[in-house]
């Protein structure tokens, strides 16, 4: 998979509303909310051009009777994929455009952690600008090794996640 990195579209909110729609009418009352998150949810970010979607449902345990519904619309059915309690699919195969988070209502901690790095970006353009130049910089270094680029960014996110989620609770 080609790593690639490149600037902010304002095309990406309306991709995500696209496939927001196309989820709502899958899951109906299963679905509690949907957000977008990611790197193409925060303005002026570089990034991936990979739309992050983050489903908080009702019962994780009843996502699984709708995979049939998500691969068609495209989807490749991930399971947990890793993380405890989450469900993941992911779209496009290596040249991917949409993945989804799903975590049932409850599971605040996950839940929690993607908003509040969206949020905490979003409010604080420097670090904002400091991540997207990290990315491109080992988009460059990496452009064929997904994993070392994950690798090169995870430092940087732990310490922002930290920062971020303690700036949520600031401001509530």
């Amino acid at each position: 998979m080609k790593v690639t990195v490149v600037e902010y579209d304002p095309n990406w909110k309306t991709d995500y509303l696209k496939e927001e729609q196309a989820i709502n009418e899958i899951l109906q009352e299963e679905l509690v909310k949907s957000y977008h998150i990611g790197s193409t949810s925060v303005p002026n970010l570089k990034a991936k051009p990979i739309i992050d979607i983050l489903l908080v449902v009702n019962d994780i345990g009843e996502l699984d009777n709708y995979s049939a519904q998500f691969e068609n619309l495209g989807y490749e059915v991930m399971g947990e994929f890793g993380i405890k309690g989450r469900r993941y699919f992911r779209k496009g195969g290596d040249d991917r455009t949409h993945q989804i988070h799903a975590f049932q209502y409850d599971y605040i901690q996950e839940i929690e952690r993607h908003l509040s790095f969206r949020d905490y970006l979003c409010e604080n353009p420097k670090i904002c600008k400091e991540y997207g130049d990290l990315k491109s910089k080992l988009a460059d270094q990496y452009p064929t090794d997904i994993e070392s680029y994950g690798d090169g960014k995870d430092d940087f996110v732990k310490k922002i996640e930290k920062e971020a989620l303690k700036w949520h609770w600031t401001i509530r």
